[in-house]
């Protein structure tokens, strides 16, 4: 083929993906070299490889802008386990929808009961991608060797929120983790990261809780010997009407929790007496196996739905405002520190077990 229109055909094939506005800018902003370069190149007097490396650096410097564009044939995307799945379906099959579009490429979900066959499907090949809670998604990157790739933001503008130690406001004996040890406590639920993972994994990691075994049995004796008594209230709501009706002394969750639930009066009977740290928000991991093309791509795709056009699928899917690219090691850190100090609680957050 004639090497001037091969030229016309890449750079035509280049600039077609992007903006009418920016290939606009792209054309005065090639620097002169690489117009010379591309000049000689037609002429026959510059090699392919000079001529690719001047398209590398157009490019690498953003002066063009290359949508990635996913090479497997198909997507299979996993969901938070949900109980009743029909409830979901609806909301997950608009985000389906919406990916084929974007990719190209036939995109199915998954909804499961637990979490367990969502990490198997990642490690086995039958699921390519998963929005997952932040403990399970641990849980998918050790076992798996998946990777976070996105993060969720919250209402507040925030990609985590506090895991925080609720007493009533009348309450002058406890002001630390430390001070809960024998009092009357409400958890959220075992797969609770600021309800549970957070609050007991510190007692644990930080030596104030000795754990004597290896599986759920020995966590539920530990938690039975350090607490008088201690419940699973099955949320956040539940654990701080447990609080505030005064059935316990201590209700561990977020620090946005009692907004959320409790009225104006009943936020007044209560007050933080104090807060554990960062608990990173819900993520998107992908498999180990997906390429760095599709991985991109994906990405690319789900950063379109922070935009007003598609906005609307990610509210109505979980409620987050939008996603943010980030890694397992950003996001996650240290968190995972709390959950690996608990045993046998990966073992329950997949099979969804009720150790009460």
């Amino acid at each position: 083929m004639n090497k001037k229109i091969l030229l016309g055909i890449v750079l035509m094939g280049v600039m077609i993906m992007v903006p009418m506005a920016q290939s606009a800018y792209a054309i005065t902003t090639i620097p002169d070299w690489i117009k010379l370069v591309a000049g000689s190149w037609a002429e026959g007097d510059t090699s392919d490889e000079e001529f690719v490396e001047a398209i590398e650096y157009l490019i690498g410097t953003e002066i063009i802008h290359v949508t990635p564009v996913a090479n497997a044939e198909s997507l299979t995307i996993g969901f938070i386990p949900v109980e009743k799945a029909e409830e979901l379906t609806p909301k997950a099959e608009a985000l389906q929808e919406y990916l084929e579009d974007a990719l190209g490429i036939p995109v199915e979900i998954s909804i499961p009961t637990n979490y367990e066959t969502i990490i198997e499907g990642l490690r086995f090949g039958h699921i390519d991608a998963a929005f997952m809670d932040t403990g399970p998604g641990w849980i998918a990157h050790q076992l798996s060797g998946a990777e976070v790739v996105m993060a969720e933001v919250k209402s507040n503008g925030e990609i985590a929120y506090q895991a925080t130690v609720w007493v009533r406001a009348d309450n002058t004996d406890i002001n630390s983790i430390e001070d809960t040890l024998g009092k009357k406590v409400a958890f959220t639920s075992q797969t609770g990261s600021s309800g549970f993972v957070r609050p007991f994994g510190s007692l644990v990691a930080n030596g104030h809780v000795d754990v004597n075994g290896d599986d759920v049995i020995a966590l539920n004796e530990a938690m039975t010997s350090a607490f008088e008594a201690h419940t699973f209230a099955g949320g956040y709501s539940a654990a701080l009407a447990l609080l505030v009706s005064g059935e316990v002394d201590v209700a561990f969750g977020s620090d946005i929790a009692p907004q959320l639930y409790l009225t104006p009066e009943e936020q007044g009977i209560i007050k933080a007496a104090t807060t554990l740290g960062p608990v990173p928000s819900h993520v998107v991991v992908v498999s180990d196996t997906m390429s760095t093309n599709t991985q991109n791509a994906l990405v690319n795709a789900l950063i379109g739905l922070n935009y007003d056009a598609h906005n609307d699928i990610l509210r109505d899917l979980y409620g987050a405002q939008a996603l943010l690219p980030t890694t397992t090691t950003l996001h996650i850190g240290s968190f995972g520190d709390y959950l690996d100090a608990l045993p046998g609680l990966s073992q329950a957050i997949l099979d969804k077990k009720d150790f009460r």
